[in-house]
């Protein structure tokens, strides 16, 4: 695979995960109400001090880009083409709680230039959050993301706009095609899937060959000749690092039938392993990138607290090289992580990645590199 820093193509970013409510949104400069309805927190503010005690002071109120931390420099060395996030929050003032669920995130719309501060193009929005705050939530986030001409894909007033997908144009290069689905085992309730003349998400029943066949034709009414194709998935269970049988088969249909050329995968709160199949990348689980979790114990062997920024990039469709920066969430920021959190993600791609073919070097002091075995092309 070639590992030319001026490599030719499209370069994107990718992340997991990225979650401003609930705490994040209180240090913001336009905090909406702190009211939670959960089981043993009824504020939002509790997840604040939690992660001062953590992690020590947690600045309040703080400009829009502070979320990003060191997350910027990593953008503007990588100067990726396009930039992509799953944002799991609904971006709302809404008061319509969606009622029997347990966790409800949600920023309010005077809060969103933290999104615009980082220069994304596309929230996928197929998750198991974005109806936290009912369909007015739903409404109002999409609303809102389009207002300061962020795309999104994965949810939408009916079936039709949220099967739709993002388009964005690359000057010179060519287009991204982002296409979203969410699954019932991410923790996406199959009524949130949209319907007819009912809004929701792109709701994916089932990981089947029926369900390859539907994707095929949807990507293929809308790809073009030098299209990259993205499909962005929630799926799978929060923590685990196991890839099912099932997953990896869904994820080579999605190559071999549907055009597909990178598989984004989402919702573990910790990173995966990585595949590389037939030239397309395929992320697993892209972990946690951002979120307010700082003091709440549990799963500490899967390192909830790191993550990578993936920035693939991809000629002819097929990937040239597949870089990554290391990143640790504290104070409710994206900060690099340090020397042993770098090792460990390091170890645990290699780990995860043996039975693919693929293992990962340093490639500086924050920085890995995906290396793909003759099998793995």
């Amino acid at each position: 695979m070639q590992t030319d820093l001026h490599a030719p193509g499209i370069t994107l970013f990718l992340c997991g995960d990225v979650m401003t409510g609930r705490g994040i949104d209180q240090i913001l400069p336009h905090p909406g109400k702190p009211q939670l309805f959960e089981s043993c927190v009824r504020s939002a503010l509790v997840y604040v001090e939690l992660a001062r005690e953590s992690s020590g002071s947690v600045p309040q109120p703080v400009d829009f880009p502070y979320i990003w931390g060191n997350a910027l420099d990593a953008l503007r060395r990588a100067a990726p083409d396009v930039r992509i996030i799953n944002l799991e929050t609904a971006i709302t003032a809404s008061e319509q709680a969606w009622p029997g669920k347990g966790i409800h995130y949600r920023m309010h719309p005077a809060n969103l230039p933290c999104i615009s501060a980082a220069g994304i193009d596309c929230c996928v929005l197929a998750n198991n959050h974005v109806l936290d705050w009912g369909y007015q939530g739903l409404k109002e986030t999409l609303e809102s993301l389009h207002r300061a001409g962020i795309a999104t894909a994965g949810a939408g007033r009916d079936a039709t706009a949220a099967a739709a997908p993002a388009q964005l144009a690359v000057p010179g290069k060519g287009r991204v095609l982002v296409f979203a689905w969410a699954t019932e085992d991410s923790g996406v309730p199959p009524e949130w899937g949209a319907g007819t003349s009912r809004p929701g998400v792109n709701f994916l029943a089932g990981l089947t060959a029926r369900s390859l066949k539907t994707i095929a034709r949807q990507v293929a009414a809308v790809k073009r000749a030098g299209d990259l194709v993205v499909a962005s998935l929630h799926w799978g269970a929060n923590w685990g690092f196991d890839v099912s049988a099932q997953q990896r088969s869904f994820a080579h249909g999605l190559i071999e039938s549907a055009a597909v050329d990178v598989v984004h995968g989402h919702s573990s709160h910790h990173v995966k392993g990585i595949e590389v199949y037939r030239g397309k990348p395929i992320l697993y689980g892209c972990g946690d990138f951002l979120n307010d979790y700082e003091g709440i114990g549990g799963h500490a062997q899967c390192r909830g607290d790191l993550a990578l920024m993936y920035f693939p990039t991809l000629a002819q469709g097929r990937l040239t090289r597949l870089a990554m920066s290391a990143t640790q969430t504290r104070h409710f920021r994206a900060n690099y992580a340090p020397e042993p959190g770098v090792r460990w993600l390091m170890e645990t791609l290699n780990r995860e990645g043996r039975p693919f073919g693929v293992q990962v070097a340093r490639q500086g002091q924050h920085d890995l590199l995906l290396e793909v075995s003759g099998a793995g092309t």
